[in-house]
């Protein structure tokens, strides 16, 4: 075959059809593209109604809300301010940033840390424990609350530092570390060249070393998408905060959205208008790590 004719006619022809037909797929024409646009539209109007509603209660008087009427009318900004003030939103806005952020903070770590170990380090049993790490994934957070419950009412009494019921400590204590975050790091760290582990033992660097120098900054990625998504979570957390807390200063905003249904029955735009502010830093959380996130998400899907 001579280098002006690096295919043969029927390897050239099967290559230029296999193209035709995913173009025809990826580039639909026609009824096709119609039906493609069409799905998209109503998946879209299905994802974006339910906050459509949200916001335009959250602007509108009482009296039209009660009216259901999904037109936009007479837009006030009223109904904002005083979901702020009776809701205490800023109080548990803070709370729920404190908690937050020391759980994704802790966590980060914690993958960081244990990671790396089943990573990199020999120990007896190491299989079998990281087994009974992702065992954990199969048991739903409802079905441990009890129990989280009573250990942290238990620590609160014994070690006041570690908080108890009614604390910023107790919010975060069942959640610094997750199974899910040790998985994620550990295969991000056996993706990366042995020979990198290699020349930083020739180099006498020791194991933490290796981690701040080496690991962290080839898996900054999937840290940032696992700090990300674990920010979220405990954000909207409503479960744990609706049971470990009873004053009304330690809520969070999910907790403390609650509240605010309870006094203002009549008024549904109050509670429309503290979810719009809840919803505000994270969309903006969204909006500045979004590049992060896709990184973190498909790091490793491409191989080059």
């Amino acid at each position: 075959m001579s280098a002006d004719a690096p295919f043969a006619p029927e390897q050239r022809g099967t290559s230029i059809l296999a193209r035709d037909r995913s173009r025809a797929w990826d580039e639909p024409r026609g009824a096709r593209r119609l039906l493609r646009y069409l799905l998209l539209v109503v998946i879209a109007a299905i994802v974006l109604f339910p906050i459509y509603t949200t916001v335009l209660a959250a602007f509108s008087p009482t009296e039209r809300v009660l009216q259901r009427r999904l037109v936009p009318g007479d837009v006030t900004f009223d109904v904002i301010g005083k979901a702020w003030t009776e809701g205490r939103l800023s109080r548990y806005l803070w709370n729920s940033l404190v908690v937050a952020s020391a759980v994704t903070i802790a966590q980060i770590v914690t993958a960081l840390l244990s990671g790396y170990a089943f990573a990199h380090l020999r120990f007896p049993f190491r299989r079998g424990i990281f087994l009974l790490f992702l065992a954990t994934l199969l048991v739903p957070f409802e079905a441990t609350v009890v129990v989280n419950l009573d250990t942290v009412e238990r620590l609160g009494g014994t070690a006041s530092w570690l908080g108890g019921v009614n604390t910023l400590q107790g919010l975060a204590l069942p959640f610094l570390a997750s199974a899910v975050g040790t998985f994620l790091i550990r295969q991000a760290l056996l993706a990366l060249p042995s020979d990198l582990r290699d020349a930083a033992r020739i180099d006498g660097i020791s194991h933490i070393g290796y981690i701040r120098h080496v690991a962290i900054p080839l898996v900054r990625p999937t840290l940032g998408a696992l700090g990300l998504f674990t920010f979220l979570s405990t954000w909207n957390q409503y479960l744990w905060p609706s049971q470990v807390v009873t004053d009304d200063d330690v809520h969070t905003v999910q907790s403390g959205l609650r509240l605010l249904g309870k006094s203002a029955l009549n008024e549904p735009n109050l509670v429309m208008a503290g979810t719009v502010i809840a919803a505000v830093p994270i969309a903006v959380v969204l909006i500045v790590f979004q590049r992060q996130l896709v990184r973190g998400l498909t790091a490793g899907a491409v191989k080059g």
